[in-house]
């Protein structure tokens, strides 16, 4: 593809050389540059890609998008300067795909929580519906039933634009992807065309990278300001947030709630570990899924997919049979009738809403034991929070180690302590081996008690200085449950 295809619609202020040149590959990474490439230099959080220019060059990088132009200039080679990289760099990726979005119907759920949960229905719902769907999530990639390994929430502009240009080669009608606020400050989507976005809610998270809430509420409002006006824009009318979301944006504005007025409705009538009875829009359907949050979530998949323009009675229907994300309020029974459950709470709002529904449903007396840590280098301000809103929910709490990186994790854990209240402090004990701390917790419990596993959800690693050791908490949990008859 030539050049001058590839910046069609790039604002740029300098065009050094020609751009009847031919392009063989996008690349931000000089590590990955091969003889033809354009490389774009982005200034990213951990290195700035101006650094690796000349290096991009010798490598055979034919043509550079930059901010500031290299102190050696070769004539050999295209320089075009832009007021930021980044942006370019989501607006290059997807002209040299040929702008695949434009030819599907893609669809963006952003929020703190629920955005797995809620990607991952739609895209089974419409497969059972009869479409070729892609998913792009936190938990894996799907093209149309093949798994693709995710690596984050939202991958880079070349990797997003080069999975949908699969899922238009193999006839994909839909794609349905998570959208994270960091995907969004980092222009990650840009130059994508959404047919629909979908507002979960907003709580506590991320403060480590946008430093301040409305820093944080504003990234999640720019996607909805950039939405087109042949699109949906959908949200949670009980969420405070959920109004600001539609302020600006030029889609079709809808909401979804329990509680408030709404476009579209739903009322539990029912909430145990066996599922969810729910009437939504005046219909009652029984559900696999669990807890106030799920019905939320259901409830936004099934708004979601009758503004995609889908019949009422099969999205019903269909959503019925439907289990959610892995990971998510996944739950195991032991001989012994002990309940467990593993998580990916990660935030405050996201463990009491666990523990919350967890509360609502049990049937009786039973102790609910809570496994938790907090991961390294991200939000320290959550810590004590996390521990606190634990240990207000559980009857017994582990503090224990998530993913702690480069951190000392006897450290976060300390952190976490901070926030417990004297009078829970004798409910509480730390454990750093995250191992012995489930098997701990599968020991205290009783025959009908809970043991909740929460932070990390799907995973299959834990990361500790910067190397990622198998460790998958279904699996420790399935394990120590054998030994309990």
């Amino acid at each position: 593809m030539y050049l001058s295809d590839i910046i069609e619609g790039l604002a740029f202020t300098e065009l050094q050389g020609s751009a009847d040149i031919e392009i063989s590959a996008v690349v931000f990474d000089s590590r990955k540059v091969i003889p033809g490439s354009l490389f774009v230099a982005v200034k990213g959080t951990l290195a700035d890609g101006h650094d690796y220019i000349l290096q991009a060059v010798d490598d055979g990088a034919v043509a550079v998008i930059c901010e500031e132009l290299p102190s050696r200039v070769t004539g050999e080679v295209d320089f075009l300067m832009v007021a930021d990289s980044s942006v370019a760099l989501g607006i290059v990726s997807a002209n040299f795909y040929g702008n695949p979005s434009g030819k599907l119907k893609l669809v963006g759920v952003t929020g703190t929580n629920g955005k797995t949960t809620i990607a991952t229905l739609l895209y089974k719902l419409f497969r059972d519906l009869g479409y070729k769907c892609g998913l792009l999530s936190t938990v894996e990639n799907q093209i149309n039933g093949e798994v693709v390994q995710a690596t984050h929430t939202t991958p880079d502009p070349v990797e997003l634009n080069r999975l949908m240009s699969e899922m238009v080669e193999q006839g994909c009608d839909y794609c349905f992807m998570e959208v994270s606020s960091h995907a969004i400050a980092q222009h990650r989507i840009g130059g994508l065309k959404f047919s629909g976005g979908i507002f979960s809610n907003l709580t506590h998270d991320h403060l480590d990278y946008h430093k301040t809430f409305e820093s944080y509420l504003k990234a999640k409002k720019a996607f909805f300001d950039g939405l087109p006006a042949n699109a949906f824009a959908l949200t949670n009318g009980d969420d405070k947030n959920g109004s600001v979301m539609l302020q600006n944006t030029k889609a079709h504005k809808k909401t979804y709630g329990l509680k408030s007025m709404a476009d579209y409705k739903a009322r539990i009538l029912e909430n145990q570990f066996e599922g969810l009875h729910l009437q939504i829009d005046g219909e009652e359907v029984w559900f696999k899924m669990v807890g106030t949050f799920n019905a939320y979530n259901l409830l936004a998949v099934y708004a979601s997919a009758m503004l995609l323009e889908q019949d009422k009675t099969k999205i019903l229907t269909s959503l019925s049979k439907l289990t959610g994300a892995r990971g998510r309020f996944e739950y195991l029974v032991a001989p012994n009738k002990i309940i467990g459950i593993v998580d990916y709470a990660h935030s405050p709002d996201a463990v009491q809403n666990i523990l919350s529904t967890i509360h609502d449903i049990r049937k009786g007396n039973e102790k609910v034991i809570t496994v938790i840590g907090c991961g390294g280098d991200r939000d320290k301000t959550k810590r004590p929070i996390m521990a606190k809103t634990a240990c207000e929910w559980s009857d017994k709490v582990i503090f224990t180690s998530d993913n702690p990186r480069s951190e000392d994790p006897a450290q976060i854990i300390k952190e976490m302590e901070e926030g417990v209240d004297p009078a829970f402090k004798r409910h509480t004990v730390s454990i750093v081996d995250r191992r012995e701390a489930i098997k701990t917790a599968c020991m205290l419990a009783l025959p009908g008690d809970i043991v909740l596993i929460a932070g990390k959800g799907h995973e299959k690693y834990q990361e500790i200085n910067g190397v990622k050791n198998h460790f998958d908490d279904m699996e420790e949990l399935t394990e120590q449950f054998k030994y309990l008859n």
